[in-house]
C-alpha cells in the first residue's frame, strides 16, 4: 500500500445499511472520499439525492450529510481499504464478488459481530484481514436515513489484525480517526495487538443483549432494567467470561471498564454489585435494539447461530457448559420458524 494515506486512500463500506451508514457519513463528514455501498437501491437512491441523514435518538438531533452511494453493479473502483458491514450469513459469497474489487495491496476491515475474521480470512486471506469492534448502535429507517441509538460520546472502535503483522493497522486507524473527529471524539479508535480480546468482550455484550433483544422484544436499557431479564443478561456474560478464560482469551476492557470484575464476579455482595450496576454500564446505549430483532421482525433469518452460537460451539471445543446462550438459540431459531412470539414472557423459559 506504500505511501497511501487516509486522504489519498480509495476507501469502500460495503453493507451501508444502518451501522454502514452511519460509518459511511462520519467518515465523509470528517473529511474522507468513501463508498457507501449496498444492495438496496432505494436506500442508495435516498443517500444520492438526499444524502445520508443520521437521527441521534439519544440526543434529539439529526443531521444530514452528502454522501457517495452505489450499488454493486455500479462498483468500477479498485479499493485500498473495504470496511465490510453486511451480516456474516453470506460472507463467503459476498467476498468473493469484492475480491476484484480490492487491490492487489488492499485489506478488509470487518467490523462485523461475533467471531468474522476466520471467514473473511478463507477467501481473501489473513495478511489482508483486519477486524474492527464497535461499540455504537444503529437502527435502520431506510431511504437513506438511519437512527444512532447511543450517544455519540459513547461511541468506539478498537482494531487489530489477524493473523498478520498489522502492517495496516496504523493506516486504519489514520482513517477511523476521522469519524471521530467529525462528532469531536479524540478517542474514538483504538488499536490493539489482541484482537480476540476485543471481540470476546462485544461478543460477551452482544450475547448478553442482542439475543435477549430478539426474545423479549426490549431495547438494551429495558433489559437491564427488568428484574428477570437483568439476571439473564449477567447469567450469559458470566458463561462468555468462562468460555473466553478456557480459551486462554482476557476480555478487554469495554469502555474503560473490566467486565469479569464489574459483572461476573461471584460472592453474594458481587453479585449484588453486579446487578445494581449493570443499567448504569448500559446508560449510553440504553436505546439500542438488536439488529437481530429488527431481521426477525422482517421475516428475514438472523444471525443468533454467531453471536450466542459461537458462546455454544467454543464453550463445546473448550469443555465449558453454556446452557444460557445455547436456550437461547433454541428460542430465537424457535421465534423465527414461528414456534414463538418475541415477547417478554419468554424469559420464563429460563431458571434466574
Amino acid at each position: 500500500m506504500g505511501d497511501i494515506t487516509a486522504k489519498t486512500a480509495r476507501i469502500a463500506v460495503y453493507g451501508a445499511g444502518a451501522m454502514g451508514t452511519v460509518l459511511g457519513a462520519l467518515l465523509t463528514q470528517g473529511g474522507l472520499s468513501v463508498d457507501l455501498i449496498t444492495r438496496n437501491e432505494r436506500h442508495v437512491n435516498g443517500l444520492k439525492n438526499k444524502g445520508a441523514t443520521i437521527v441521534c435518538d439519544a440526543e434529539n438531533r439529526e443531521f444530514t450529510v452528502p454522501v457517495c452511494a452505489l450499488l454493486p453493479s455500479e462498483m468500477q473502483e479498485e479499493y485500498d481499504v473495504v470496511f465490510l458491514m453486511t451480516k456474516q450469513r453470506q460472507n463467503t459469497e459476498i467476498l468473493e464478488f469484492l475480491k476484484p474489487h480490492l487491490h492487489a495491496d488492499g485489506v478488509v476491515c470487518t467490523t462485523q459481530n461475533g467471531l468474522p475474521e476466520e471467514s473473511v480470512a478463507r477467501v481473501v486471506g489473513a495478511s489482508r484481514t483486519y477486524g474492527a469492534v464497535t461499540s455504537y448502535g444503529a437502527s435502520f429507517l431506510g431511504e437513506g436515513k438511519v437512527a444512532l441509538t447511543s450517544k455519540t460520546d459513547g461511541m468506539s472502535m478498537e482494531l487489530g489484525g489477524y493473523q498478520n503483522d498489522g502492517a495496516k493497522t496504523q493506516l486504519l486507524a489514520e482513517i477511523l480517526s476521522y469519524a471521530g473527529k467529525s462528532v469531536g471524539l479524540d478517542g474514538f479508535v483504538k488499536t490493539t495487538d489482541c484482537l480476540l480480546s476485543a471481540r470476546w468482550s462485544k461478543l460477551a455484550i452482544n450475547s448478553a443483549f442482542s439475543g435477549l433483544s430478539v426474545l423479549t422484544g426490549l431495547t438494551f436499557g429495558e433489559i437491564a432494567k427488568r428484574k428477570k431479564s437483568r439476571l439473564l443478561a449477567l447469567k450469559i456474560l458470566k458463561e462468555c467470561v468462562a468460555v473466553a478464560k478456557a480459551s486462554g482469551i482476557k476480555l478487554a476492557p469495554m469502555q474503560g471498564h473490566d467486565i469479569e470484575k464489574l459483572l461476573c464476579g461471584d460472592g453474594f455482595f458481587k453479585r449484588r454489585f453486579a446487578y445494581f450496576v449493570l443499567p448504569i454500564a448500559m446508560k449510553k446505549h440504553k436505546k439500542l435494539r438488536s439488529g437481530m430483532l429488527r431481521d426477525v421482525e422482517n421475516g428475514r433469518k438472523c444471525e443468533i447461530d454467531y453471536i450466542n452460537g459461537a458462546v455454544v460451539a467454543q464453550g463445546k471445543a473448550v469443555g465449558v457448559l453454556t446452557p444460557t446462550c445455547e436456550k437461547v438459540v433454541e428460542i430465537v431459531h424457535g421465534i423465527e420458524n414461528g414456534l414463538y412470539e418475541t415477547s417478554y414472557e419468554n424469559v420464563d423459559f429460563f431458571e434466574v
